[in-house]
């Protein structure tokens, strides 16, 4: 094993990982065998790659000093704030289309057999037999193509000509989103999407805050809370922002959306005014302002804004069937390629062999059959239809009609969390003392234990009304007694009322105007018109749960929050500091001070891993918390503990003069912080439930035992993603789950996948930031590991890195794959699968519009993927199979008719008769051979016109009606989802499928051609009539020989070509013999020789189906 190694030898050997072989390093090809198996492909794309960067140098992004309202003095070009979804322009689009249509062999066979009938010497039949398929293919692929790119047009340009108001000098102008530029002040009214990277500055919330919208960002519905820079907040006018002389400095522009550090100087007071910038303080492209107007300086647009540099470009996707027909199209021109030289050579070269072999080519190139791509893209927009009108999925929308076979191939399901599989609503569940826990059925006696211990607390509080606080000291030396279960439900209940980040929210009512809709002091605080807002969903829910037992949290601003008691008496708390969750810390913390008492308290919650080794001594906890895990709820630990004035004075020093630093600022914060978390006391442990989505369970089961692996990607808290796993039965309660531990360097990561190695059958979740470490330097090793897992998780997930992690499955496994997603965070992902599916849910429509496939609801990818999947593969695989086999059969004609008349590089039907006079004039004109010979290629040309009756009227009915057929019913396919696993082998169409076609079309064409010559009496020209009609009746057999579950339209179409056969023959006296075709001869003749070539077969089938049945027929039986 290339990873496994112990500790001590790591540590003593430094140089080890440096020269690690990577996985499967025995297995790779070298030389000419690399090269001609793809090496070629490989080595091109890296010389374009190389050409392109040349061509193309990026620019180096450097960190900026931004003048407030100042574009000019930006030393620095900066990109135009313009968004650009188009793939190509107007020098581009042509040139792209037909390459996108033509790098496939396929379609430049077509084009390059079509080019060649210009030539004179070469030609064989009418210009329009081959350019009108071509050309129709290409209209409709050019049409669609140019109607996409001019929707996604029109939606750049109309994002780009938002108007925004911009403060100058002057006063306000109005201005177009693209035109905005860095040093910029820009003012954003409510429910305006925000149009570049900005530090908030100022907002007409009293507070000095306001809510974004960040769904279309980092898809979380809930409002994040945005704190504008005290130093321009405090300004009297907005007009002063250009009385002052500041600037911002912010780092350079990077991928990450949860963080930032800059700072904000303002040089003309005295001394300078230095503050210390967040992500709190940042405005981000693309979110959407939710409450009040704010003003902000723009750092960052174009293309070096958060959004657009996780935002990958679309790319045009083809399904494995397309590229497996495309391989069998080049094994058909290989053939192709050794019949028609076979032909010459059996020739003996003579005369002109070169220009032969090229008519040879012409004649055979039937074997690639231009309708296939046809036939396909009909099929395909059928299965679309198909889709659409399914009731049991309804709202089901098909974007991309172009890989309906996907659904049916699919082996790994990449999905998001939030809003895919939950409903990103929060229900408290459980509370936990230590002693005593309370559930969803006993929180009445919460209530009552609050609403007595609040009504002692008021009326002590009434019988002392003129009397002081006890000092605090003799509190803290009181020596120290056993809590009574009603006091330790209060302190419990008062921490989760006060320790989180949200805020209440009043909406205007109708009839009240004015500039905010936020309740102020003066206002209602009506339960019904109160909402709450705050960064996590769980923490809606503890705050909801207060009010429900009792405690409600009426008001809270920057500096204040309010409680309402049972008695109906308002707390006023002082915020002094905020300690925001991360994913680092993994906890969130406050520090209050309570107006009434003068007491500090340091509030703290978090999760069970962190908080464990913070609080006092306690044997409980940790059993508490595993209990709630096994359950699917979210556990968080709140404790607290009191500060004296002089120990809170002795930490805002310090934590503000670390928060002023530049560099390693994150470091120096938690090290002040966590100076408080020490010896806390544990007051209780949360349990919270998010509820899933409707059928998350069974749907996911049923895609397990599908043989999908499902991975989860989110961008939420490495405990959430664990609970949601667990709740959702991605990973059974029974299997062991590895938490891959936070890794910094090359060497953790090493450790930490040596011991991943040792586990078996265990799920895998994994972080963000450990994820682009480990891929750094063994992005093999952690690949072809975790492909071995029954689930994975991936949490604290940047919209990059899904798609990094979709393009990496792709790369190392070579599977299809698929990613499901309800968010704009998950458009990336979306476009870098095979298969996209948008879920059109509370976080909007972006990756709705995104994706190839759309649904409502994530239980009905179920039925997607189980009934049209496979409906949509096994027909496409049968369709294309048919439709070669109907050009081989012809083409074996073809050739048996050559061999029979010396060989001769002429076609068949209306050609051979000129080819009979010539034979029989052979032995006595000799000499004139040379001449005859073009003679009979310039009067065989109209052949092509009954080939051209073969491919379409005659055939095309029947054949196209194999997209209606199925070999097992929807509610089977369902109940069985085991039948998927077949699919993924891609056994329907494969090299061996296409060689027994090939078989079956050889023996049936030799048979009905030298049936027809065998057959015929004196009369040379009744073996058109004999061969041709015998090949109609047998290709009509052989759709009915392959069809599984019979449609009433497949009927119609087997007996509607048979009519227009027929009736055509009296329209048709230059090819067919009228008085011969009405004859018993004529009629025995044709029924022998179509039984002798489908008999035969029939039999072949009966005794497959009785000694080695599939599957499926096992289960409808």
């Amino acid at each position: 094993m290339p990873l496994m190694m112990s500790e001590e030898g790591f540590e003593n050997d430094e140089s080890d990982y440096h020269t690690l072989p990577r996985a499967r390093i025995t297995r790779r090809k070298r030389g000419l065998e690399w090269f001609v198996c793809g090496g070629w492909k490989y080595f091109c794309t890296s010389c374009c790659d190389w050409l392109i960067n040349i061509c193309q140098r990026k620019k180096e992004l450097k960190a900026r000093t931004v003048w407030l309202g100042c574009p000019e003095k930006c030393e620095e070009k900066h990109p135009r704030n313009s968004i650009k979804n188009q793939k190509y322009n107007i020098f581009t689009f042509i040139p792209g289309v037909l390459y996108e249509q033509f790098k496939f062999f396929l379609n430049l066979y077509f084009l390059v057999v079509s080019c060649s009938q210009f030539v004179p010497a070469l030609k064989i039949g009418y210009l329009y037999t081959y350019w009108a398929p071509l050309g129709f293919v290409l209209a409709v692929t050019i049409t669609r193509e140019a109607i996409d790119e001019f929707r996604r047009f029109q939606r750049d340009k109309e994002v780009n000509s938002q108007l925004y108001s911009k403060l100058t000098v002057r006063g306000k102008v109005q201005v177009k989103s693209s035109d905005i530029q860095v040093g910029d002040l820009i003012i954003v009214e409510k429910n305006q999407r925000i149009p570049s990277d900005m530090v908030f500055l100022r907002t007409s919330e009293k507070a000095g805050s306001c809510f974004i919208r960040t769904d279309q960002l980092d898809g979380e519905t809930d409002w994040k809370l945005k704190v504008a820079v005290s130093c321009t907040q405090r300004l009297p006018a907005l007009g002063d922002l250009f009385s002052i002389i500041a600037y911002v400095y912010a780092q350079k522009p990077q991928l990450d959306i949860h963080s930032f550090e800059g700072t904000f100087t303002r040089e003309d007071s005295d001394p300078p005014v230095h503050e210390s910038l967040s992500i709190e303080n940042t405005l981000w492209a693309s979110t959407v302002v939710a409450s009040g107007t704010v003003i902000g300086v723009v750092i960052y647009t174009g293309k070096e804004t958060r959004s657009v540099m996780n935002t990958s470009n679309p790319k045009n996707k083809v399904g494995l069937l397309d590229l497996e027909l495309n391989q069998l199209t080049k094994a058909l021109f290989l053939a192709l390629v050794v019949l028609s030289v076979v032909m010459v050579t059996l020739q003996g070269f003579a005369g002109p062999w070169y220009r032969n072999l090229f008519r040879f080519l012409l004649l055979f190139s039937y074997i690639i059959p231009i309708s296939l791509r046809v036939n396909l893209d009909m099929g395909k927009a059928a299965y679309g239809w198909m889709i659409m009108k399914d009731e049991n999925i309804p709202g089901t929308v098909v974007r991309t009609s172009t890989i309906p076979e996907e659904l049916g191939r699919l082996v790994y399901l990449l999905t998001d969390k939030t809003g895919t599989l939950t409903q990103n609503e929060m229900i408290f569940k459980r509370l936990h003392l230590g002693t005593v826990s309370y559930g969803t059925d006993t929180m009445d006696e919460i209530q009552n234990h609050l609403l007595n211990s609040y009504s002692q607390v008021h009326t002590q509080a009434s019988g002392n009304n003129s009397s002081s606080t006890p000092p605090r000291k003799s509190q803290s030396l009181a020596p120290k007694v056993r809590k009574s279960v009603s006091s330790r439900i209060h302190e419990a209940v008062k921490a989760i009322a006060l320790c989180h980040n949200v805020t209440p929210v009043y909406e205007a009512r109708a009839g009240i105007t004015g500039e905010t809709e936020f309740g102020e002091a003066d206002q209602d605080f009506s339960d019904e018109n109160r909402t709450y807002q705050a960064s996590s969903p769980d923490e809606v829910a503890l705050v909801q749960w207060t009010e429900s037992v009792g405690l409600t949290l009426v008001s809270r601003d920057l500096t204040s929050m309010q409680l309402k008691t049972p008695g109906g008496q308002v707390l006023t708390y002082c915020i002094l500091q905020m300690f925001p969750f991360t994913s680092e810390s993994k906890r969130m913390g406050i520090i209050v001070k309570d107006e009434s008492t003068a007491e500090i308290t340091f509030y703290m919650k978090g999760a069970d891993v962190a908080m464990s080794t913070i609080v006092q001594y306690n044997d409980w906890l940790e059993e508490e918390c595993g209990n709630m895990a096994r359950e699917g709820l979210r556990t968080l630990v709140v404790a607290k503990r009191a500060l004296t004035e002089e120990q809170y004075q002795d930490f805002e020093s310090r934590y503000s003069q670390a928060k002023l630093s530049i560099h390693d600022r994150t470091l120096k914060v938690a090290a002040v912080v966590e100076s408080l978390e020490r010896e806390m006391e544990l007051l209780c442990l949360t349990g919270v439930e998010d509820q899933l989505q409707a059928d998350v369970r069974p749907t996911l089961e049923m895609l397990r035992n599908a043989g999908i692996k499902i991975w989860m990607l989110t961008g939420d808290k490495l405990e959430t993603a664990t609970c949601i796993a667990k709740s959702s039965h991605l990973v059974s309660r029974t299997q062991d789950i590895h938490i891959f531990r936070p890794v910094t360097s090359r060497g953790e990561a090493h450790l930490e996948l040596n011991a991943f190695r040792r586990k078996h059958d265990c799920a895998l979740v994994i972080s963000g930031d450990s994820l682009e470490v480990c891929l750094k330097y063994y992005e093999h090793e952690l690949v072809e590991l975790a492909c071995q897992c029954p689930a994975v998780v991936c949490c604290r997930c940047s919209p990059t890195q899904k798609a990094h992690i979709v393009t990496l499955l792709r790369q190392h496994t070579g599977k299809r794959t698929c990613a499901i997603g309800d968010g704009g965070n998950d458009v990336s992902m979306i476009q870098a699968a095979d298969c996209g599916i948008g879920i059109e849910g509370k976080e909007g429509k972006q990756a709705s519009l995104a994706a190839d496939f759309s649904i409502t609801q994530f239980r009905h990818i179920g039925r997607l993927l189980m009934v049209h999947g496979r409906n949509s593969y096994k027909r496409s695989a049968a369709l294309g199979q048919f439709v070669m086999h109907r050009g081989l059969i012809i083409s074996t004609m073809q050739a048996v008719f050559s061999s029979v008349f010396y060989f001769a590089s002429v076609p068949l039907y209306q050609g051979f008769l000129m080819v009979g006079v010539f034979i029989m004039i052979l032995d006595e004109v000799s000499a004139w051979f040379a001449n005859v010979i073009w003679v009979v290629l310039d009067l065989s040309f109209s052949v092509y016109e009954l080939s051209c009756l073969y491919a379409t009227i005659y055939t095309m009915f029947p054949v196209f009606s194999l997209v209606l057929d199925q070999d097992v019913k929807p509610e089977m396919a369902i109940l069985y989802p085991e039948l998927y696993k077949e699919l993924t082998k891609g056994r329907s169409l494969s090299f061996k499928t296409f060689f027994i076609w090939v078989l079956i079309s050889i023996y049936q064409g030799g048979i009905l051609m030298y049936g027809a010559l065998v057959l015929f009496d004196s009369e040379f020209v009744h073996v058109v009539a004999i061969s041709f009609t015998a090949l109609i009746l047998t290709e009509l057999l052989m759709v009915a020989l392959t069809i599984r579950t019979w449609h009433w339209l497949m009927v119609m179409a087997e007996f509607l070509s048979l009519g227009c056969y027929v009736a055509s023959l009296a329209f048709l006296n230059e090819y067919f013999d009228v008085a011969f075709i009405t004859t018993v001869t004529f009629l025995w003749k044709v029924s022998a020789i179509t039984v002798v070539s489908c008999l035969p077969l029939y039999i072949l089938k009966y005794l497959k189906r009785k000694l080695s049945p599939p599957s499926y027929s096992k289960l409808t039986s």
